[in-house]
């Protein structure tokens, strides 16, 4: 977190339908109100790092990266925060939590490179594991600024209670799957599939080609990296979420209703 004074954008806000409250979410009272962009320094850092991935590079930088990468970007998220409170009020996300590091994991990866060359947040439902259910994540790169939601290599559980969801209500599905307006923005739906329909699930089910994805979620890379030392950025990022919030909602739905039996 960024150090400073604080006032709370949204405290012990009431979801919709459920006694939940949401987590505190702090702003810090010395940032402007909207996000002004990221600098042409933080930029320039990222794609240094692009050409020079070693320790001795980024240490001798390091100082650059807090102030011009992290430090914006917590800053981003904290302004999200506060637009998403309208529609996601369960997704609001302390930026320590949200933030991933900026370190590679490279002990399973032939890629020994030890740094990402973007920086990235995900914003996922209070109360759950980043991974557990559907969530919302942007990033700010070298080359690119990646926007997405959606629900990304589900447990087992998690992944039947999603298809008996989506076999239940595939009218409901299909129709927010198809949605136009939202595929003009970030893309269509996307997942790996299996070949074949999985256990206790028929081929003639209407969803079966829904049912047989283990993954469902949106992402896109076509935003104006120009954008990222904008204002701009902010609300880019915002529309986007908030087009794919319904989605997000209906697989989070799906996995707070009790699964059926997987070995019936």
């Amino acid at each position: 977190m960024l150090a400073g004074n604080r006032k709370t954008v949204k405290a012990g806000t009431q979801i919709s339908g459920s006694s939940c409250l949401v987590a505190t979410v702090t702003h810090n009272a010395n940032m402007p109100s909207r996000f002004p962009g990221f600098s042409k320094q933080g930029l320039d850092f990222l794609k240094g790092l692009k050409k020079n991935n070693d320790r001795e590079w980024f240490n001798a930088r390091k100082d650059v990266f807090e102030e011009h990468v992290k430090t914006p970007m917590i800053a981003l998220v904290e302004a999200i925060n506060a637009d998403i409170a309208a529609f996601a009020p369960d997704h609001l996300t302390e930026p320590s939590k949200a933030l991933y590091r900026i370190y590679r994991d490279t002990r399973f990866s032939n890629d020994k490179t030890p740094y990402k060359t973007h920086l990235g947040a995900n914003l996922h439902k209070h109360g759950a594991d980043k991974h557990a259910q559907a969530g919302y994540y942007f990033s700010v790169g070298a080359d690119q600024i990646e926007i997405a939601a959606g629900v990304y290599m589900p447990g087992p559980v998690e992944l039947l209670q999603i298809r008996n969801f989506i076999s239940a209500n595939h009218k409901e599905f299909d129709k927010l799957a198809n949605d136009k307006a939202v595929s003009k923005l970030v893309g269509p739906l996307q997942g790996d599939a299996l070949s074949r329909p999985p256990k206790g699930f028929s081929l003639d089910d209407p969803a079966i080609e829904w049912i047989k994805r283990k993954a469902w979620y949106y992402y896109d890379t076509r935003m104006d990296l120009a954008l990222a030392t904008t204002p701009k950025l902010q609300t880019e990022i915002v529309k986007r979420l908030k087009a794919m919030t319904p989605i997000v909602q209906f697989f989070n739905r799906a996995v707070t209703v009790k699964p059926r039996e997987m070995f019936s």
